[in-house]
């Protein structure tokens, strides 16, 4: 089932994850390189937030495909995956959250396709799936070391919505990693 067709990037497109979905995660790269931590603040754009420098390294969260397995089989969730001239290099995991948003749970895109429009053709599926279940609105988490998911969200219209210090301290009682809550409100929400 075809979904969606990126206008900007027209060779990328997202369908309902397949059985390739195991094999595409397994296979792909979803590092990203952090040099920084943002100071994140309410109010402020993402370019006005005070940076930390960091030695620069490499960041995974580490992606088992099990993990969302029970996701395909429920009502108030789904995988999708997304296709950059025919091969699979990005996916999102969304279901409803108990507060009635959406909610992000995963979103990855394979570190060879990033910039073509891969994560944003993503999150546009994630609004209209919210929109056909009549949800009041998008939420997600990010930290304070992916600031370019950070911009991406920002770009696309969330708004930060709540920062929490002490989320990781329980991993890492000395990490820097602050959680980030990024939301995107449809029409008529306060």
């Amino acid at each position: 089932m075809h979904l969606v067709t990126n206008l900007k990037y027209p060779e990328v497109s997202v369908r309902v994850a397949d059985a390739g979905f195991s094999e595409y995660i397994w296979r792909s790269d979803f590092s990203f390189e952090v040099k920084a931590h943002g100071l994140a603040e309410i109010g402020k754009r993402v370019d006005q937030w005070p940076l930390v420098p960091v030695a620069p390294y490499r960041k995974c969260y580490g992606i088992d495909p099990e993990e969302f397995a029970s996701y395909r089989a429920a009502v108030d969730s789904e995988i999708f995956m997304a296709y950059l001239d025919g091969r699979a290099v990005g996916h999102v995991v969304v279901s409803t959250n108990w507060n009635g948003f959406a909610h992000v749970d995963e979103l990855a895109v394979d570190a060879s396709a990033r910039r073509h429009g891969v994560a944003r053709a993503l999150l546009d599926v994630v609004r209209f799936w919210s929109h056909k279940k009549n949800l009041p609105g998008v939420m997600l988490e990010t930290q304070n070391n992916n600031l370019g998911a950070c911009r991406l969200y920002e770009r696309c219209g969330y708004v930060l919505g709540g920062i929490d210090h002490l989320r990781y301290r329980g991993i890492d009682a000395q990490t820097p990693e602050v959680a980030i809550f990024w939301y995107l409100l449809f029409a008529g929400q306060p």
